[in-house]
């Protein structure tokens, strides 16, 4: 397993190396991988320093104010599962900004074929090509947010109490109070006659809304940081009677699956699993007037180890109709639990994995999925 390039950049090697021997640990225990059993891909998300903007932004669409310029790119989107696919044919990537009253996001979409039919708000938007946003402010995987917006302008948005392989559900009602969103178009959409050349996204979403979901209920301070991902739906077209229609499979006249292309790739085709998603740190710096370096918490080697018990305890029921009532039901080595106190509480159909870090800070995780952390003075 690579150990997160970010780590090692920012003085993290230790906690990486530690981390990695705990799931070495783990591993030699069963004799094989401790991933998700859904996933072959390791733990290292991707990271972006969110920086401010000294004034109120134009929603137009149209990433050429001063502060858009100042602000950093993302990597290029990937294959959603991964590495291991082929790179997108088209190059997507995003920036962010952020003041006291909005997240910013803009997004640049390369497109030879702008094509977009979805006008009614909250419809399933991905039916189209778009691009979409996925924020989990506390970290705990449940009560996220998730907007859609294709090249109309069309947008969907939703909160998702917890993952659908929780249980859900998705709160379809639910809407982004003051939001603002506009694209801008560079061709002509739904023309299939000549070649475009992409379109670009921004949005402004108020932390009134945002906070909802936040540690303590407010907007973030700066260092502190965010999960968050975003997302490319990308349908083959093909050209019939001068208009764009989505590809089918010839011998079976079912569509051809779309394309998924994201910023923090997830493993496997399925953008709820929080805990894949990237990090995004919001920084006191203006756009432009300097830097600062992405600081990993250093609990996160364990969140994502506690996550590993979590996955093992889905696959353990699966098995066996209950969940694990001990670790060593769950194999886990007796060093690993001497190291971080882990404590096991099981009924029929419950169970939270408790896990103390050096500090007295505790993390729990339970049968939902549902992470969180509590600390020396709290029960």
């Amino acid at each position: 397993m690579k150990c997160p390039e970010f780590w090692s950049q920012t003085g993290w090697l230790t906690v990486c190396l530690g981390f990695l021997r705990l799931l070495l640990d783990a591993a030699l225990a069963v004799g094989q991988p401790v991933m998700a059993p859904d996933s072959l891909l390791p733990f290292a998300p991707r990271t972006y320093v969110c920086y401010r903007s000294d004034h109120p932004l134009r929603i137009d669409g149209r990433l050429d104010e001063p502060a858009w310029q100042a602000a950093p790119w993302s990597e290029p989107f990937v294959d959603i599962e991964g590495p291991h696919r082929p790179p997108p044919p088209y190059h997507t990537r995003i920036k962010l900004l952020w003041d006291d009253t909005y997240l910013y996001i803009g997004a640049e979409l390369e497109e030879p074929h702008l094509w977009a039919t979805l006008t009614r708000r909250d419809t399933i938007i991905f039916y189209d090509n778009d691009f979409e946003v996925f924020i989990d402010p506390d970290s705990d995987t449940h009560t996220y947010y998730e907007l859609e917006i294709n090249a109309l302008g069309t947008v969907w948005d939703l909160l998702l109490l917890k993952p659908y392989r929780d249980g859900g559900p998705a709160l379809n009602a639910w809407d982004i109070r003051d939001l603002k969103a506009a694209v801008a178009l560079d061709g002509t959409l739904n023309d299939p006659s000549d070649i475009d050349r992409g379109w670009t996204v921004e949005l402004a979403l108020p932390w009134t809304v945002l906070a909802e979901a936040a540690p303590e209920g407010r907007p973030p301070r700066p260092g502190e940081q965010w999960r968050m991902n975003f997302s490319r739906v990308q349908w083959p077209l093909e050209v019939i009677e001068g208009r764009y229609r989505k590809r089918r499979d010839p011998a079976t006249g079912r569509l051809l699956p779309e394309s998924n292309w994201v910023w923090s790739p997830q493993g496997v085709i399925n953008m709820h699993l929080p805990e894949r998603w990237g990090y995004v740190q919001f920084s006191a710096i203006v756009a432009g007037e300097g830097t600062e370096p992405f600081q990993p918490a250093p609990e996160e080697p364990l969140r994502w180890q506690l996550r590993q018990l979590y996955y093992r305890q889905r696959l353990f029921r699966e098995q066996h109709g209950r969940y694990a009532r001990t670790f060593d039901e769950l194999n886990v080595p007796a060093n690993w639990r001497r190291r971080y106190h882990l404590t096991l509480q099981t009924t029929e159909s419950l169970y939270e994995i408790t896990a103390r870090l050096p500090d007295g800070t505790r993390l729990h995780i339970r049968e939902d999925g549902r992470i969180w952390k509590t600390f020396p003075d709290n029960p």
